[in-house]
């Protein structure tokens, strides 16, 4: 009796035994398992600033931005490098792209420069793009195609093609034949392409901008440009010519934009009169002046004076009579003075 008991116990301890070893396996190959998936998902270890930096150094990060297998440009020793030879960038970063648009609606107080400057573009670019004539006319709710890089429109000429365009305006043929996506590299008359790169010519941007001309003499306009009524009586309208710039006798008359002098004269309206021609098509003609400082022929700089005020010939009293010639027709003077 006393064996069959001790046959039992010893049977109960080893039970107990494998029960305890089977708890053991279980919270392995469970440990195993979370190490295994879960692991990889932890935040990395923080590397302390000992590690990294030597003692004393700011604890500040670093990382790439170089190239080190290319210490140095092509042919040139690590030696001969400066803060001036600088690395060259990487072609992914310029090459050509085509042409995309997003959109966007003009707010109170935008201005071109100032949208070109957030969108990362330049004033040629917008202008360009959509097709403005005076940047001054803007108006809220307009609403602007901004494209993806800068460059400006361009209508092709007889003969052009895309190698002398992309020559005229410092771009590159494959360049515009991409963003137009053009099947060949003809380039046919009368065709609209955006030309990557391009930019507008000076006196078009001035135009555009209205910066083109100085005024000519300090003072206010008595008369605008435009349709008005006779000044010296009864109710007859007149269209006037240019601007009538009020200011005291004897006031400096300045060339409005650099030139030569094509006329200088008296005229029973105007009294004495000069007249300067400039470069695009444009003429300046400054009236009733007291007294012309310059002769036919003689070259003239921005802001140069050409003489004094004065009310000469038929007026009302001392004024500036100003009027603008683009290819020989008059144009409001006040779109494009600064």
């Amino acid at each position: 009796m006393q064996q069959i008991k001790t046959f039992f116990l010893n049977c109960g301890y080893f039970c107990q035994k494998r029960a305890v070893v089977r708890l053991a396996v279980v919270f392995c190959l469970c440990g195993a398992f979370a190490a295994h998936f879960f692991l990889p998902f932890a935040q990395p270890e923080t590397v302390s600033a000992a590690k990294t930096q030597g003692p004393g150094t700011a604890q500040t990060g670093v990382g790439g931005g170089g190239y080190p297998e290319k210490t140095a440009l092509e042919g040139q020793q690590e030696t001969d490098l400066s803060l001036e030879a600088g690395v060259l960038e990487p072609e992914s970063f310029s090459k050509p792209q085509m042409l995309l648009y997003n959109s966007y609606a003009i707010q109170k107080n935008d201005m071109i420069g100032d949208l070109a400057i957030n969108f990362g573009l330049n004033e040629d670019t917008l202008i360009s793009i959509n097709n403005i004539k005076n940047t001054r006319l803007i108006q809220i709710g307009q609403v602007l195609r901004i494209p993806n890089q800068d460059g400006i429109f361009y209508t092709v000429k007889n003969n052009d093609t895309l190698e002398t365009i992309a020559q005229k305006y410092k771009s590159d043929a494959t360049a515009i034949q991409l963003a137009n996506e053009l099947f060949s590299d003809t380039a046919h008359s009368g065709t609209v392409l955006f030309i990557p790169g391009g930019r507008l010519d000076w006196t078009e941007r001035q135009e555009i901008n209205g910066d083109l001309f100085i005024w000519p003499v300090a003072g206010y306009i008595t008369s605008p440009y435009g349709y008005r009524r006779w000044p010296f009586g009864g109710n007859a309208r007149q269209f006037h010519s240019g601007l009538d710039i009020g200011s005291p006798t004897g006031t400096p008359v300045r060339a409005a934009m650099s030139g030569r002098v094509s006329s200088v004269g008296w005229d029973d309206v105007l009294g004495n009169f000069a007249v300067i021609s400039h470069h695009s098509g444009y003429r300046t003609m400054y009236g009733h002046m007291s007294t012309v400082r310059v002769k036919s022929g003689a070259y003239v700089g921005t802001g140069e004076r050409i003489g004094d005020v004065g009310s000469t010939g038929l007026s009302t009293g001392p004024h500036l009579h100003f009027t603008v010639y683009k290819n020989g027709i008059t144009v409001n003077p006040r779109t494009l003075m600064k």
